[in-house]
Formats: structure tokens, C-alpha cells, sequence
């Protein structure tokens, strides 16, 4: 899509109490509903849009130009974007200038069938939702601004929603493990919307993988006779995810356990902890977290808007890691069970690569436990 093809449509966002941010649509695509984040990585947009963590929402790119390296298969952590629509203050519009782009980050959107809206000012919609928290918005072509208010106040909360239901896979599938030194490991992996980069990381870790629908009963999952068990990603509400949180139950304190991001809030919550929605999550590829254990900080990649409140923690389980912006929790360990999980993404497609060794401390935790 070049400049002289690209159709701009005069268009608005319109927020759920009211703001209203004028932009113009890129592209045939021209509404997109869901809840409106914004994302502080400066790098990365095509694995942040694949991300199913992003199911629902609006994502928001506060870096001021994005685009122009295009886009390129390979790095797509699902099949197709997930997002259901972005808002840049300049998309590239040319042809993508990268050696290795495939398309043009214009034509990616429409072709997929995402809502893109350029020429907003990205800055006063981030200032907004820091101080009014993520809001409910509908991007549209420009109209009546009562009947587009009325549309964004009926779009449903996230608060009490799964989406990881209609993300993860359907039906079980199986992956063998990269080739390494040292024995190999059957895991069973529960998918409420997993990256194909944390697959990729599992496996090259020695890791043979039946990847699950998050809905399985562990029933099931036992009679594969697993070594390990990985809680995915995923969107929504995690206290929705009443199946996963049983099902997590039934494995903690038998086997191995570790869980990111959504996975550690469902093991927050099947240890009897609680969860609540933080005000505009964490969106990006630069927050610090303290490790307590160690006084080590990782710069780390997240995409959250549920954390686990640490107060309703019981004995035997503590939170081991804090993030250094708002002191919430993004990291548990178990005292006599061999579980652990964190809230960021330690596998960070495309980065930073901080915390690439949690993956093989759950390594050592399977040698441990299978000796």
C-alpha cells in the first residue's frame, strides 16, 4: 500500500466517558470496539498485534512513527493479529523500507481485517487513560457523536470476561523438543492464547510439549503422564478462568509448575489468592522488576491488565518479585512445591532478553523433581 493507493477516511476514537481523539482510518477496515491501552515498546509492533494477549483490545503505540521496517511472517506469534484494532500518530505509509519485509504494515492490517488509525495524538490519548484508567472505545469513520458514544459504553468490561476460551487452540497438539544436551522432558503446556516465541523457548529447552485447550480437566491431562506442567499467556479476566484455576489445583505440589503472565494469575488464584484489574495495566518492553531473592533488576517485557493482590496470599507461597514503577507483584515461589511463575514475558519477542534464564530454571526444577 503506498501513499498514492492508501484510502484516508476522517475518523474518531471515541472513549466510553466521553473523550473523543480525531484521526484518519487507513484502508477499507473502518470500526474496530474494545478496550483502549497503550503500549510504551518502541520496536516490535507485528509480534505486539499477533500477541492473543491483546484479544479485545485497542493498542495504542506511543512511539510517534511505526511502520517502516514493515512486516515479515517469521515473527508473528499467532497465525493471524489478535488485536482488534491500533492507533499510531504516523503509520508508515510507503512501501516498507527493510531488507527483509515481506509487507508493507498498512496492507498487513487491512488484509487481516484490522481497524488502523493514524494522525492522533497519541500523547494526549496516553496522558488520558494514565489519569482516567483504560476505557471501552470505538474506532469509527467521523459521525454522530451521541450514537458513537452510546456504541462505546455498550461494548461489554473486561472485568469478568475469558477470552482466553476463543484464543487458545481447540483440540491438543504435540511438538517435540529442539535438539540438546541432557535428557528431554514431557511437559504439558495449557494454551489460553500462547506465543509461538515461548513454544520455541520451551522447546529448545529439551522440552517435548502436548499443548492443551485451557478448558482440559486434568483428568485428561494426567492419563498423558506429564513431567511438567506450563500455564500460557492469555487475554481477559483470569478469576473468569474457573476451569484452569481447578485444573491447576490438581497438578501444584505433584509436578513442576510454571506459569506466565495470565498462567501466573490462574496460579496466583489456584494457591487461594486473589486477583484485581490494575487501572491501565502494563503495556511494554521496558518495566523494571526487583528480584527479591537475588537484588537482581530485569528490564522486562508485559502485556497485563489483572495482577494478583499479595495480601491474599497464603502461607507458603510469596511474592518474590516487584515491579519498580508501582511495587505490584510479577513474580511467585512456593516454599515446598516445586512451582514459580511470573507476571512478565521472559521469552520478550523481540526483547529485551533479561529474563531468558527462567526457562531453564524450569529446566533445573524438572531435573530436580525427575532425578
Amino acid at each position: 500500500m503506498t501513499v498514492a493507493k492508501a484510502r484516508l477516511t476522517e475518523a474518531t476514537l471515541t472513549l466510553d466517558d466521553g473523550a473523543v481523539f480525531r484521526g484518519r482510518l487507513v484502508g477499507d477496515v473502518l470500526e474496530a470496539v474494545g478496550e483502549v491501552i497503550f503500549i510504551t515498546a518502541m520496536s516490535g509492533y507485528q509480534e505486539v498485534l499477533t500477541d492473543p494477549s491483546y484479544h479485545g483490545q485497542i493498542v495504542v503505540f506511543t512511539t510517534a512513527h511505526v511502520g517502516n521496517y514493515g512486516t515479515n511472517p517469521g515473527v508473528s506469534q499467532a497465525e493471524r493479529p489478535q488485536a482488534a484494532g491500533v492507533v499510531f500518530h504516523e503509520l508508515w505509509l510507503p512501501e516498507a523500507v527493510h531488507w527483509d519485509s515481506g509487507e508493507g504494515l498498512p496492507a498487513w492490517l487491512a488484509r487481516n481485517g484490522v481497524g488502523a488509525m493514524t494522525g492522533v495524538d497519541t500523547r494526549a490519548l496516553t496522558l488520558h487513560l494514565r489519569e482516567k484508567g483504560a476505557r471501552n472505545g470505538l474506532i469509527a469513520p467521523a459521525g454522530d457523536p451521541a450514537e458513537a458514544l452510546a456504541r462505546a459504553r455498550a461494548i461489554p468490561p473486561m472485568s469478568g470476561q475469558d477470552l482466553a476460551i476463543r484464543v487458545g487452540t481447540q483440540k491438543p497438539f504435540k511438538l517435540e523438543a529442539f535438539p540438546a544436551e541432557g535428557p528431554r522432558f514431557k511437559v504439558a503446556v495449557l494454551d489460553f492464547g500462547i506465543k509461538k516465541s515461548i513454544l520455541d523457548r520451551l522447546r529448545s529447552m529439551g522440552m517435548d510439549l502436548t499443548v492443551w485447550p485451557g478448558s482440559t480437566e486434568a483428568s485428561h491431562i494426567k492419563e498423558d503422564k506429564p513431567q511438567g506442567l506450563f500455564l500460557a499467556n492469555g487475554p481477559g479476566d483470569p478469576a473468569a478462568c474457573t476451569y484452569a484455576i481447578k485444573a491447576t489445583q490438581e497438578f501444584l505440589g505433584r509436578i513442576p509448575v510454571f506459569g506466565i503472565c495470565l498462567g501466573h494469575q490462574i496460579m496466583g488464584l489456584a494457591a487461594g489468592g486473589k486477583t484485581y484489574k490494575l487501572p491501565f495495566g502494563h503495556h511494554g518492553a521496558n518495566h523494571p522488576v526487583h528480584c527479591l531473592d537475588t537484588g537482581r533488576i530485569l528490564i522486562t517485557s508485559q502485556n497485563h491488565g489483572f495482577c494478583v493482590d499479595p495480601d491474599s496470599l497464603p502461607r507458603g507461597v510469596r511474592a518474590n518479585m516487584r515491579n519498580l514503577n508501582d511495587d505490584t507483584v510479577e513474580g511467585l515461589a512456593w516454599d515446598q512445591v516445586p512451582a514459580f511463575c511470573v507476571q512478565f514475558h521472559p521469552e520478550a519477542s523481540p526483547g529485551p532478553h533479561d529474563s531468558h534464564g527462567l526457562f531453564a530454571e524450569f529446566r533445573r526444577m524438572l531435573v530436580d523433581h525427575n532425578a
